[in-house]
C-alpha cells in the first residue's frame, strides 16, 4: 500500500526558512523519481521540484537557487528545504510519487504561510 505523509509546514516570516518531510511507503527511491509540488489559493497546482532515483534534481525558475529537494533512502523519506521564502510561496505543498508514471500518488499536502 503506498503512503505519503507530510510534515513540516508553518508560518515563516519572509526570508525565513522551512524544511519539508515526506514520509513515503509503498514506492522504491532506488528506481523512481519523486517531486515536490504547490497550490496557491485560486491558482493550478505546479511542480516546484523534483528527484531521480539517481540524485538528479531539477526545479521551476520560481524556485530555483532557494529550494533544495533531497531524499534519504535508509529512511525512505523526501526532503524540501526552503530558503529565503517569500510572501508568493505561500501554498499547500504536496508530496508526489512516483513521479510521472500512472498510477502515482499524493500526500495530503502540508500548508507553508509566508508573512509578516
Amino acid at each position: 500500500q503506498v503512503q505519503l505523509v507530510e510534515s513540516g509546514g508553518g508560518l515563516v516570516q519572509p526570508g525565513g526558512s522551512l524544511r519539508l518531510s515526506c514520509a513515503v511507503s509503498g514506492i522504491s527511491f532506488t528506481s523512481n523519481w519523486m517531486a515536490w509540488y504547490r497550490q496557491a489559493p485560486g491558482k493550478k497546482r505546479e511542480l516546484v521540484a523534483q528527484i531521480t532515483y539517481g540524485d538528479v534534481t531539477g526545479y521551476s525558475d520560481s524556485v530555483k537557487g532557494r529550494f533544495t529537494i533531497s531524499k534519504d533512502n535508509a529512511k525512505n523519506t523526501v526532503y524540501l528545504q526552503m530558503n529565503s521564502l517569500k510572501p508568493e510561496d505561500t501554498a499547500v505543498y504536496y508530496c508526489n510519487g512516483p513521479f510521472g508514471q500512472t498510477p502515482t500518488y499524493w500526500g495530503q499536502g502540508t500548508q507553508v504561510t509566508v508573512s509578516s
